[in-house]
C-alpha cells in the first residue's frame, strides 16, 4: 500500500489566509510586481485596465467570498456555482469572463481506509486580464502554484489564461500520485491471489474496483471541459495559450488510458481470485470423493458381516477378524489403484 500520502487535494495546514485580503499578485506591464495587495489597493488594480492580476480566494471566508460579487462583479450563476461544493466540472462562458469547475482528487488522510478518496472543487474565474482561482478548502495544487508565481513574477506575463493553464495542470496532474497508489494495490493484490492465496482477498478487490470507478466518473466530465478548453475558440483563450490546454488534455487522456489498464488487470484478478477459489474447492470435493470411494469396501464387507446369520465364513474362525480386516485393506489398495491407472487421482 502506498505509504506517501501527500496527494490529497485538501490539506489543513497547505494555505492560512487569515485575513480578509486574498493572495494576489498584480504584474504591471512595467516590469513591476505588487504582492499581496490590501483590499483598497485590489480595487484599485481591478479598475484599472493595466498589468495582469492573480488573485486567489478561500471561499470558506465569509469576506473573500463576498469578493466574487462586490469586487469583481462576477455572474451570480457563476458565484453560486463556485461556492457550492457539489458543483459539477464544466466551464461556462459569460460576456466578461469564464468560470472553469475542476475537480482535484486525492487519498484522504483522515481515514484509516487506504481506499477513501477526497475530492475538491477549484474553480477558476478568467477575464481579459485578471485571473481568480476559488476554493472552499485550502488545496496544495493552489500552494505550489503560489510558490512559482511569487518566485517567479515573469510567469504572469504570459497572461491570465496561461495562469488558468498552470492551475488547471496542477489540478491533473494530482491524479498521477492516485495513480501510483492504485498501482501498488493491483500489485498486492495480484500477490496475494497467485502468490501466497488469501480467501478474505474479495473485498479488497472490490474496494479497489470501486476506486477505480470513481476516478473515472470524475475524469469523464473533465475530459469533456479541458477538450472544450483546447479547441473551442474563444476571446478570452488566445491560440498560443489553447496549445497548452491540448496538453493538459493529453494528460487527462493518458490518466483515462491508465485507468482502463487497472480496470482490466483487476477483473482479470477477480478472475483469478475465483479460479483459485474453484480449484480450490475442487480439490476439496476430489479429497472427499476419494475419501469416500475407498471407505465403500469397509463399509460393505463390515456391512455383511454385521447381518444376523448363523453361519457366515469366518464367523468363528480363530483370526477371522484379521483375515476380513487384510480383505478389507486389499480391495481398498485395488480401488486405489484403479483410480490412479483411470487418471482420476
Amino acid at each position: 500500500m502506498p505509504s506517501d500520502r501527500s496527494s490529497a487535494p485538501v490539506s489543513a495546514g497547505a494555505q492560512s489566509t487569515t485575513s480578509a485580503a486574498p493572495a494576489c499578485i498584480l504584474r504591471h506591464h512595467s516590469g513591476a510586481a505588487d504582492v499581496d495587495l490590501s483590499l483598497d489597493e485590489l480595487r484599485d488594480a481591478v479598475r484599472a485596465d493595466e498589468g495582469t492580476l492573480w488573485v486567489d480566494l478561500d471561499l470558506s471566508q465569509p469576506a473573500q467570498a463576498a469578493l466574487l460579487a462586490d469586487l469583481f462583479h462576477f455572474h451570480p450563476l457563476a458565484i453560486e456555482d463556485a461556492l457550492n461544493p457539489a458543483s459539477r466540472v464544466k466551464v461556462d462562458e459569460y460576456p466578461e469572463f469564464m468560470l472553469v469547475v475542476a475537480r482535484v482528487v486525492g487519498f484522504r488522510e483522515s481515514t484509516p481506509d487506504p481506499y477513501d478518496l477526497d475530492t475538491a472543487n477549484l474553480n477558476v474565474f478568467l477575464g481579459k486580464r485578471i485571473a481568480v482561482t476559488a476554493h472552499l478548502e485550502p488545496l496544495p495544487v493552489i500552494t505550489e502554484l503560489m510558490k512559482r508565481l511569487r518566485a517567479n513574477h515573469d510567469l504572469l506575463d504570459r497572461g491570465p489564461a496561461r495562469i488558468a493553464y498552470m492551475a488547471l495542470d496542477a489540478a491533473v496532474d494530482a491524479y498521477f500520485p492516485v495513480l501510483d497508489g492504485i498501482d501498488e494495490f493491483v500489485d498486492e493484490l495480484e500477490q496475494r491471489v497467485f502468490g501466497h492465496f488469501d480467501e478474505r482477498l474479495l473485498h479488497e478487490i472490490f474496494k479497489v474496483k470501486r476506486l477505480v470507478i470513481s476516478l473515472r466518473r470524475y475524469l469523464s466530465p473533465q475530459r469533456e471541459v479541458l477538450g472544450q478548453l483546447a479547441n473551442r475558440p474563444s476571446p478570452l483563450l488566445p491560440p498560443e495559450a489553447q496549445l497548452y490546454f491540448r496538453d493538459v488534455y493529453d494528460h487527462m487522456l493518458r490518466i483515462t488510458d491508465t485507468l482502463d489498464s487497472f480496470r482490466d488487470l483487476i477483473s482479470s484478478t477477480l478472475d483469478g481470485y475465483l479460479t483459485q477459489v474453484s480449484n480450490r474447492l475442487g480439490k476439496v470435493s476430489k479429497s472427499l470423493a476419494i475419501v469416500g470411494a475407498l471407505s465403500v469396501p469397509f463399509v460393505v464387507v463390515a456391512g455383511a458381516y454385521g447381518m444376523n446369520f448363523d453361519f457366515i465364513p469366518l464367523q468363528h474362525h480363530r483370526y477371522g477378524f484379521e483375515i476380513m480386516l487384510g480383505v478389507q485393506l486389499l480391495l481398498g489398495l485395488a480401488f486405489l489403484v484403479g483410480l490412479r491407472l483411470k487418471r482420476m487421482l
